[in-house]
Formats: C-alpha cells, sequence, structure tokens
C-alpha cells in the first residue's frame, strides 16, 4: 500500500528555489553604481547586468514549460537550478562586466528553466478548490522577493560587497537542490511530440523584442530599433498563426485561451509586472538623489510593503478559495494604483517620509491581494497535460509586461525631465546613481520623477479592469483534472 506524498512539502522546497531566482530580477538594482566604480565601465554596460537576465529569462519560458510536460517538472527544476546555482558562483567571481553579463545571462536560463515548473507542480498536486492556499504561498514569495531584493542587496554591497549578492546564492541554491531532490514528487510525463517551428518562431519573436524593448531608450529609439521590435511583433504573429493552424500538438495551446479567466489572467499579470518594476525606478532616484538616503535606507522605506505582503499573502490565499475569483484581484489593484498615486503626490523635497512608509503598506496589502488569487484563477481549469504550457505562458506574460514597465518608464522619465528644463541630466536606469542634487533643481526634479510615477498607476488599471470581468468559475470547475496521486516512495 502506498501513501500519498504531502504537497504541501514539495511547495516548500520548490518555493526557496523560487525566491531565490525572483530575488535576482531585482536585488541587483543598488548594486549596479558599485559594480560600475569595481569593474570600471560605464552605465550602459553595466544596466545590461540587469538586462541579460531579463533577457535570458524572458524569451525561453514559452519552451521551458512544455519541457516540464514533457520530460518531468522535477528534472527540469532540478537542472535549472543547477545552472542557476553555478552561473551565481560565475557571477561573484567575475573580473569583468563581459563576464558577469555573460554569467547573468546563464542565470536568466536557469531561472527561465524553474520557473514554469513551480507553477505546474501547483497545478498538478493540488485540486482546483484547494489551490488558492497553495498560490498564496507561491504568490507571497514571488511578491516578497521582488520586494526584499533591493533591502537585501543594499545590505550586502554596504557591508560586504557587490559580489555577495550572488555568493548568498550559492549555498541557498545547494540547499534548495537538496530539498527538492527530497520532497519533490516524480509526476507523469506526457509523450508530447516536440514544436520545434513553434520553438524557433517564438524564441526568435520573443528575442528581437525584448532586445528592441530593453535597447530602445539607449539608443534614442531609432529607426534600427523600431524594425527589430517591429520584427519581433511580425514574427510572434506569425507563431500564432502557426499555433492555430498546427493540427499536431503546438507549443502554446491557444485553447488555453477559449477560457476567459485564463486569458484575463494573462493581461493583468502582464500589467502587475509592467508596474512593479516602473514604480521602483523613479522611487529609488527619488529616495536617494532627492533626500540624500543610502542605498539601504532607501530601501528600507519599502520594507512596510514586503512584510505585509508576505504575512498576508498566504492567508488571503487560503480566503480566495472561498470567493468569487474577481473580488479580491480586483480590490488589490484598486489599492495598489491609490498607493502609487500616493507615491507621486509625496515626491517633493519636504514630504513626510511617514506617509510613504503608509502607502508602503498599503501596497504590501494589495501586492497580497494579486500575486496568489491571480494565479490561482489563471491555473482553476488547466487541465493536467497543459500544465507546463499554461505556467509558461503565464510567467511570459509577466516577463514581457517586466520588460516593458522598465522600457517605458526610463523614456518617460528623460521625458519628463526635458520638459521641466532639466535637459539631459544623466543617465536613466536601473539602478543608476545620481549623487546629491544641486539645490535650484531639486523642484524641478522631483516633479519630473512625480509626473513619471503616474505611469504604473495609470498600468494599474488596466489589472482593475481584466480583474473585474472575471466571472465565476461554476461548473467549468469540473473541466480542471483532478490533481495526481503520487507514490511517497517516488
Amino acid at each position: 500500500m502506498t501513501t500519498q506524498r504531502n504537497p504541501w512539502l514539495a511547495l516548500f522546497a520548490l518555493v526557496v528555489g523560487f525566491f531565490m531566482i525572483l530575488l535576482d530580477m531585482t536585488i541587483v538594482a543598488v548594486a549596479n553604481p558599485a559594480i560600475m566604480t569595481d569593474l570600471s565601465t560605464d552605465i550602459s554596460n553595466v544596466i545590461w547586468v540587469t538586462s541579460a537576465y531579463l533577457l535570458t529569462y524572458a524569451v525561453p519560458l514559452l519552451v521551458t514549460g512544455r519541457l516540464g510536460d514533457k520530460f518531468g517538472p522535477k528534472n527540469i527544476y532540478l537542472i535549472g537550478l543547477a545552472v542557476f546555482t553555478a552561473a551565481s558562483l560565475w557571477c561573484g567571481l567575475s573580473g569583468s562586466i563581459g563576464m558577469l553579463i555573460a554569467a547573468r545571462a546563464a542565470q536568466g536560463v536557469g531561472a527561465a528553466l524553474m520557473t514554469p515548473q513551480t507553477m505546474a507542480v501547483i497545478t498538478r498536486t493540488f485540486p482546483p478548490d484547494k489551490r488558492g492556499a497553495a498560490m498564496g504561498l507561491w504568490g507571497g514569495v514571488a511578491g516578497l522577493a521582488t520586494l526584499v531584493g533591493p533591502i537585501l542587496g543594499g545590505v550586502l554591497v554596504d557591508n560586504l560587497g557587490w559580489e555577495w549578492i550572488f555568493f548568498v546564492n550559492v549555498p541557498v541554491g545547494i540547499i534548495a537542490f537538496g530539498l527538492a531532490v527530497w520532497l519533490v514528487p516524480t509526476l507523469s510525463t506526457s509523450d508530447h511530440k516536440f514544436d520545434l517551428v513553434g520553438v524557433l518562431l517564438s524564441g526568435v519573436g520573443m528575442l528581437a523584442l525584448v532586445f528592441g524593448i530593453q535597447e530602445g531608450n539607449s539608443q534614442d529609439w531609432s529607426l534600427r530599433i523600431w524594425l527589430l521590435i517591429g520584427f519581433g511583433v511580425a514574427m510572434l504573429v506569425v507563431f500564432v498563426i502557426n499555433q492555430a493552424r498546427n493540427k499536431g500538438e503546438p507549443l502554446v495551446p491557444l485553447s488555453l485561451f477559449r477560457d476567459r479567466n485564463f486569458a484575463l489572467s494573462n493581461l493583468a499579470i502582464a500589467a502587475m509586472g509592467a508596474a512593479v518594476t516602473s514604480m521602483m525606478v523613479p522611487s529609488y532616484f527619488y529616495l536617494q538623489a532627492v533626500r540624500e538616503m543610502t542605498p539601504t535606507t532607501s530601501a528600507l522605506i519599502f520594507a512596510p510593503m514586503a512584510i505585509i505582503t508576505g504575512f498576508t499573502a498566504p492567508f488571503i490565499g487560503k480566503v480566495s478559495d472561498k470567493l468569487p475569483p474577481r473580488l479580491l484581484p480586483t480590490i488589490g489593484f484598486v489599492l495598489f494604483a491609490g498607493s502609487v498615486t500616493c507615491f507621486s503626490a509625496l515626491m517633493s523635497p519636504d514630504s513626510s517620509i511617514i506617509w510613504f512608509l503608509v502607502a508602503a503598506a498599503v501596497a504590501g496589502l494589495a501586492n497580497a491581494c494579486i500575486w496568489a488569487p491571480l494565479a490561482s484563477t489563471a491555473t482553476h481549469n488547466l487541465p493536467v497535460s497543459q500544465a507546463g504550457a499554461g505556467a509558461g505562458v503565464y510567467n511570459t506574460t509577466r516577463q514581457v509586461g517586466s520588460v516593458l514597465g522598465s522600457a517605458a518608464i526610463s523614456a518617460l522619465i528623460a521625458a519628463r525631465l526635458t520638459a521641466n528644463g532639466l535637459g539631459d541630466t544623466g543617465p536613466v536606469g536601473e539602478g543608476a546613481a545620481t549623487g546629491p542634487l544641486p539645490p535650484q533643481i531639486i523642484d524641478e526634479f522631483s516633479t519630473a520623477l512625480s509626473q513619471s510615477m503616474l505611469l504604473p498607476a495609470a498600468i494599474l488599471v488596466i489589472g482593475v479592469i481584466a480583474s473585474a470581468l472575471f466571472v465565476g468559475h461554476g461548473k467549468s470547475a469540473a473541466k480542471a483534472a483532478a490533481p495526481e496521486k503520487v507514490d511517497a516512495s517516488a
């Protein structure tokens, strides 16, 4: 007689690695000035330390999700974790900016292999009506990691040096690998035929689109950039047409989007990715350049956001199973848009920091209402055989949203600085250091950042609309496959 393995044990093992890879999306932001100085490079090169990671993370997600369906999510997760951990050591040992960028690109590939597998295991081991609680933990980790990154990064850079933001991943990665081998079950695989044409079209299209968006601002949105973006969009259109006509097994089964909630969840998570990424750039410019805070102190301003998200997300995820799908995400997006609008209003040279902490606390509750319920709604009706594909699509849209948000906010800040009479005050990008500002331009600089902060607030309105259009699961929940029974000895 066999006993069914507790799926919570597998989830706890997976979120250790998941937390680490999401942490690395934001932890580098506060380390960029130190990297730039130590490796004797310029801002355009150092921004690629982040961009290379985002690029190689976003582009393969559609494929890596499908790999989990074919070869087993545990196997692909372990391969990705090994690549990520080894690349982290390589990052810390890098002696040149070129080597560091290459190592970060390898990290991104490892992260892309890992991420869809976490959602796929949840989808395949938890029943739909219990999935919200599991997604609560998953979503809490996702929200917490993106917010804790700058705080931990600031502490490590200030006390040990920038290399340690990468070295710290090595012991964590080893522990995560051991936990996954021990606790994550070996799930059944589907003998999929791999859609090589789809892989090629999606890879080329995503690479051109994401690379074009990332490089757009640094290249002044030249004709070459627009042609590259246009080529990427065209390839993705051809990809969609190819998938629709594929009579075998397409890389992305378009039937997934017939589920209204899945389609709307993808739109909402793209808005969330764009908003979180874009709000951080003007925030740190303001706190460090206008209020003259250190990287660690400026990151701690968002501590209430991280703490409240981490503590409330599991509870909210559990409650979300019993509530209409639209309720919590809609509330969350409204609260988040309101808190980001408050950040914008507070961006003056002499505003009270206390109100920033209050707004950050509200944003933390908002994040908890979004991450878990949104992921639970997206995966509620996914059949087991398409769990990896669905997770790959969902994470791809989140990553593309993040890249779009990063590019858009950089361009907008530059435009608002010019509109406020400051012209080219320096490079605008993630983690760029501006240093103390001359007193005569502080007001104009604050105004430009305040105006730019309205962009993420506006983007969040898309999430409000998408969430409000969710429908009840109703009878459609019966279409979702039952969770797999796995042997505890597997």
